[in-house]
């Protein structure tokens, strides 16, 4: 299955699903980021997969942007777009375009800590368990339907970089999987905000 990676990053998600690419039935055929420096690009680069990096600042609003991105996407005649470190909210145009089709990785056990700084936010809530969500994107910031979550440790000696490396770690095994879902079409997204796999509801 043809799909389309976002970045805006290091890209480390990008770089466990090139890893895997073969074995999950992917083939990534363009790596698109809102920064010029991305550092995944270069990874794509490495391994010869086309990216473009889009300068934020010659568009005049978010739309005429992410409409820049819909026509990469669909020259490339992508099914399914990958979002990994993606650090731009998307348009309601483009998720209504690919309602279905838009994946995304975040960094905490949704519905806990939508957005940002999630580390820290656990730490300061002293929560005890932390983890990590990859759901389909709707028009609710992190709030689409979870498909699959892995869980972490929040220790006494953490900080939020440390907890950070936890659940990257668990991020290279989780996303990998759920794509690999998808591009089998076991994974689907039903009635607008239900997330089943093999038609059962998760």
């Amino acid at each position: 299955m043809n799909g389309v990676v976002l970045i805006s990053g290091n890209g480390s998600n990008l770089q466990s699903i090139i890893d895997n690419a073969k074995s999950i039935d992917l083939t990534i055929c363009c790596v698109v980021s809102n920064k010029m420096d991305a550092f995944g690009l270069k990874r794509a680069a490495k391994v010869g997969i086309p990216c473009v990096a889009l300068d934020e600042t010659l568009f005049d609003s978010k739309l005429g942007f992410d409409q820049e991105i819909m026509k990469v996407i669909d020259n490339y005649q992508a099914e399914v777009i990958i979002l990994a470190g993606y650090m731009k909210i998307l348009s309601a145009d483009f998720i209504s375009k690919y309602f279905g089709k838009i994946l995304n990785i975040h960094p905490s056990l949704l519905p806990k800590f939508p957005g940002l700084n999630t580390h820290q936010r656990a730490i300061e809530a002293s929560e005890k368990i932390h983890g990590v969500s990859v759901h389909f994107v709707t028009k609710e910031l992190d709030g689409g339907p979870v498909i699959a979550q892995e869980f972490v440790n929040i220790d006494s000696t953490d900080n939020a970089q440390t907890l950070a490396k936890k659940v990257l770690d668990k991020e290279h095994v989780i996303y990998p999987k759920a794509i690999h879902w998808y591009t089998q079409g076991r994974l689907k997204l039903v009635n607008k905000n239900t997330a089943t796999l093999d038609e059962k509801i998760l």
